[in-house]
């Protein structure tokens, strides 16, 4: 069998997801699954670390095979060259915007990368990487007995990529627009009295709460500025929501005409290996009139295809990361 080890930070938010998925999707596939989250287990796991990477040392110096205890590393974002060694064959599923500087000299030990998005492709590509699409996927949040009001929905969290602002923006210029319920804890600016129709939830969420709220509403706003994958906007696909999403990739990789609305950007910059698309409050307000002027069969036609893309891209998901793995770990070590 197969052992394959995903190594990443349990961060609390979308990584500590990726740990979830990975495992879960690997397992079923028949693989033999370790995880290393990092931040969690604190000294014990470092020690660990020290104790297996020493054990390797001492068998190259006395000329033993030094082959490490997994077939695989699957590192999630990051490259952790003190996680090398212990395996076989090292992998990155990286996110293009948060790819950290110091990891650019440790590329050159990987025996390839799995891209999320299309988008990542031509960007690892070019940095000499063997590079292979596999995607991606999300949790499931359907609570298919709730009932959808058309209502909005933005889950903007802690990050500072994903339109709130710009969002806010619109809805302050909108007084006759329904309800919109943004959970935010990333900075704001805001003014002293909110509207009635702007419902900002600051305070922590359990996870049944934000999942009723993405249930809840039928419309969702992501109109993000990029995207390591974007396990909100896939999410609220995957609830069948009608998501308003950046026409830019990687967000029009996963938000279509055929299950969304897209909203042009208004100029560009860039984080880190990722190109940033910033949409004004003007593009948004067209877009969310173009959600409340749908009719009920076109709602309903919209949501379903929603559902449906999010179900045939969970299986197919989990097929291309076994057989990326399976490609390579039958191929002769590096």
């Amino acid at each position: 069998m197969t052992s394959v080890h995903i190594i990443a930070r349990d961060n609390g938010a979308g990584l500590s997801r990726d740990l979830v998925i990975l495992a879960r999707a690997l397992a079923q596939g028949g693989f033999e699954v370790s995880v290393s989250a990092i931040g969690a287990g604190g000294l014990r796991r470092r020690t660990t670390l020290l104790r297996r990477r020493a054990q390797l040392v001492w068998r190259r110096w006395r000329g033993g095979p030094a082959r490490g205890r997994f077939d695989l590393n699957l590192m999630d974002e990051r490259i952790r060259p003190d996680h090398l060694a212990l395996a076989r064959h090292n992998v990155l599923l990286p996110h293009p915007e948060w790819f950290a500087e110091q990891d650019r000299p440790w590329l050159g030990a990987l025996d390839a990368v799995f891209a999320k998005t299309h988008h990542a492709l031509p960007i690892f590509t070019a940095l000499g990487c063997a590079t292979r699409f596999v995607g991606f996927t999300s949790f499931d949040r359907w609570l298919p007995a709730l009932e959808r009001t058309p209502t909005f929905f933005h889950l903007g969290g802690r990050s500072p990529n994903k339109g709130s602002q710009a969002i806010v923006d619109a809805w302050l210029q909108a007084p006759h627009w329904p309800t919109l319920t943004l959970v935010q804890r990333a900075p704001l600016r805001l003014p002293e009295r909110l509207p009635a129709n702007l419902h900002l939830v600051r305070d922590y969420l359990d996870d049944g709460a934000l999942q009723t709220l993405q249930n809840r509403h039928l419309f969702h706003l992501c109109p993000s500025e990029t995207e390591g994958f974007g396990h909100h906007l896939v999410e609220g696909l995957s609830v069948g929501a009608i998501t308003l999403a950046t026409d830019a990739p990687p967000m029009h990789e996963m938000v279509t005409p055929e299950r969304g609305v897209l909203v042009p950007w208004a100029r560009c910059g860039s984080q880190r290996l990722a190109t940033t698309y910033l949409v004004e409050p003007a593009a948004i307000g067209e877009g969310v009139e173009r959600l409340l002027a749908l009719d009920e069969a076109q709602r309903a036609r919209l949501s379903a295809n929603a559902r449906a893309w999010w179900l045939d891209n969970d299986r197919a998901f989990a097929t291309r990361l076994r057989e990326a793995i399976d490609a390579l770990v039958g191929a002769p070590a590096r």
